[in-house]
């Protein structure tokens, strides 16, 4: 029980948050500290949490700066979490970012943040998962279960087709596996991990970061759909904002102000026991 970072702790292996359970200073300068006991002293204070405001590309610059801090020592904490939210979007707020743009940052982030890593000394020795923190938020017309996830390491297999259901509690099986860590729930103990996902030789090749195709710098006008809405909502914390009503601003920031947003789909998968 509790979480992965509590499980790290039991196991003696060395962790470090960049951004997740930390509350943030005033001024993007100030410090945050950790929100939980478990969490302090293993956060760098420097990196910011949660702020629509703040540029996830500013977010993985100061990441990689301590990549470099760590390549200077020759190791680095075995497991590492980097909080890059701002896919999570204004919404049509005046002035903000479009959807599309702040959607665009967080991917040339993800991306600058792999390149960064599989250019470093850690590389063979590194796997990183991305995945949404709560795919089931902001269910549309074909099913909530279901998300974009990422493996990325040496050891992925390459060129093949995996048709396996995977899940978010097997992606982080999968994680407690490589660090040789117990699973913490019932859940994550049945999930599937995604072995066929890995294979057991490495391509070293490193990554390079393709740069944005829209442009990063893109404001919704006063007039977008769902602007005034936008504007009422509050979006200083993660998932504070009404989830049915955010996804149809976004739909129709997307589709145009007439379309029409297909009502939600929710769907059962059951896996039957033999």
């Amino acid at each position: 029980a509790g979480y992965i970072w509590d499980a790290c702790r039991r196991a003696g292996v060395s962790y470090r948050s960049y951004g997740e359970w930390v509350q943030i200073g005033a001024t993007p300068e100030a410090p945050g500290v950790a929100r939980v006991a478990a969490l302090r002293g293993r956060i760098d204070p420097h990196y910011r949490g949660w702020d629509l405001l703040y540029s996830d590309l500013d977010r993985v610059k100061r990441f990689l700066a301590e990549l470099a801090r760590f390549e200077k020592v020759g190791t680095m904490p075995r497991f590492q979490i980097v909080r890059i939210g701002n896919d999570h979007t204004m919404g049509t707020r005046a002035g903000a970012l479009t959807p599309r743009a702040y959607v665009a940052q967080n991917d040339l982030a993800l991306g600058r943040l792999v390149e960064g890593i599989s250019k470093s000394k850690f590389w063979a020795t590194t796997a990183i998962f991305s995945v949404e923190d709560d795919a089931q938020n902001g269910p549309d017309h074909v099913d909530a279960h279901r998300t974009v996830a990422l493996a990325i390491s040496p050891y992925v297999r390459r060129k093949t087709v995996d048709s396996t259901m995977y899940s978010t509690s097997g992606m982080l099986r999968t994680m407690e596996l490589i660090l040789g860590i117990p699973p913490m729930s019932q859940y994550d103990a049945a999930a599937t991990p995604m072995f066929r996902s890995f294979g057991t030789g490495a391509d070293l090749a490193s990554y390079k970061a393709r740069p944005a195709r829209v442009s990063l710098t893109e404001t919704n006008p006063p007039d977008a759909p769902g602007a005034r809405r936008s504007a009422e909502l509050d979006f200083s914390e993660a998932d504070a904002i009404p989830d049915l009503e955010f996804s149809e601003i976004l739909w129709k920031a997307i589709k145009g102000e007439d379309s029409v947003m297909p009502a939600p789909v929710r769907t059962a998968f059951v896996r039957p026991i033999k």
